[in-house]
């Protein structure tokens, strides 16, 4: 008998429920492959819950969340609320609140997938992005003085704790070994700017990796210089460590190499907790009731959540549908409109071919 996983939806804003709608008939497909179960409980966190009541996300939340084996979101973000509001007032809080303090980023070129990179073909652009996801200049360390005048000042702090960068890069070790590919590991910062936090991060790379990972080659690019050879030579990369804003920059350099973030998966990991996936995308509210948004990121997210939960089987079947699916021909496009079938066929599609 297999086991019963149970999934808090979050299916969000503007499109996120359509491609969260398509994530379940793949998952509920694969569920039944693979004989294992899964009991889902919806939550309304969102732009409209906020519109109508006033709240963003209850503290409540947090501990109803954390009875959950997973977590699978859609989108946040609605145009009449101002941004930054659901953004801080929903991700971040469940990041902290949860402490997903890993950010994961597959970077992957299926075949058939255009990449605005000359002469690169799927067999360069296979990598994974690992962003520290709850510290940095994202905790909201800093403040304002005189603000909306000809004086204005403000600060927003970098920070970081020894225990907080050595779980990050543990975890970045750990994941390099079980990837098992060219069982490399690139710290990405800007050491010779950043001079206290980047030390920091240098010196635990390399202390840990001296001590318990010597299968595994340490690297170090600058964060301007790894910007530029994400572009030049993908091939380079088989596992990137990074802090928060770093991450949050070059995760989407890598989404768009990899054909966009239609197809860019994410997954917000508490390694000892509740871990939450997502698809990139965004909420792109213009789209929505439409039936023409690429769910294929969201279907990844799926496979990505089935990994975290011990379903290694599922998650390389939903893989190799997405990928069989995308050489099918039937996807024309991976641009919102372009895809020449519709949000639900797509769906079916990958659902077909498990």
């Amino acid at each position: 008998m297999g086991k019963n996983y149970k999934i808090a939806l979050i299916p969000g804003d503007g499109t996120g429920p359509e491609v969260v709608r398509e994530g379940i008939k793949v998952l509920d497909t694969v569920a039944n492959k693979f004989g294992f179960k899964i009991d889902y409980t919806k939550f309304d966190f969102g732009g409209e819950r906020y519109l109508r009541t006033g709240e963003i996300l209850p503290d409540s939340a947090i501990n109803d969340l954390k009875s959950f084996n997973s977590i699978f979101l859609g989108a946040i973000g609605h145009p009449d609320v101002k941004p930054g509001v659901l953004e801080v007032g929903i991700l971040l809080k469940m990041r902290f609140g949860l402490d997903q303090y890993i950010n994961l980023r597959p970077v992957k070129l299926y075949p058939g997938v255009e990449t605005p990179l000359k002469g690169k073909g799927p067999e360069d652009i296979d990598f994974v992005v690992i962003r520290e996801n709850t510290g940095g200049i994202y905790t909201g360390i800093g403040g304002v003085v005189q603000p909306g005048t000809s004086n204005e000042i403000a600060t927003q702090v970098m920070i970081y704790s020894q225990p907080v960068v050595e779980r990050c890069v543990k975890f970045a070790y750990e994941y390099t070994r079980k990837r098992n590919q060219r069982k490399q590991l690139t710290l990405v910062h800007k050491c010779n700017v950043l001079t206290y936090c980047g030390d920091l991060w240098v010196r635990v790379h390399k202390e840990i990796g001296d001590k318990y990972y010597k299968d595994i080659k340490q690297d170090y690019n600058h964060v301007d210089a790894a910007a530029m050879w994400f572009v030049k030579s993908p091939e380079f990369y088989d596992v990137i460590v990074t802090e928060n804003l770093f991450g949050d920059i070059i995760s989407d350099i890598g989404a768009i190499i990899q054909g966009g973030l239609g197809i860019a998966a994410g997954g917000n990991i508490n390694p000892e907790g509740v871990s939450m996936f997502e698809p990139m995308g965004g909420s792109a509210p213009k789209y929505s009731g439409k039936n023409i948004i690429n769910p294929l990121a969201a279907i990844s997210a799926v496979g990505m959540m089935l990994e975290n939960l011990g379903e290694i089987e599922a998650a390389r079947a939903i893989d190799k549908a997405i990928s069989d699916s995308l050489a099918s021909g039937k996807i024309k496009s991976l641009a919102v409109g372009k895809m020449g079938i519709s949000t639900s066929e797509v769906g079916d599609l990958v659902a077909k071919k498990l």
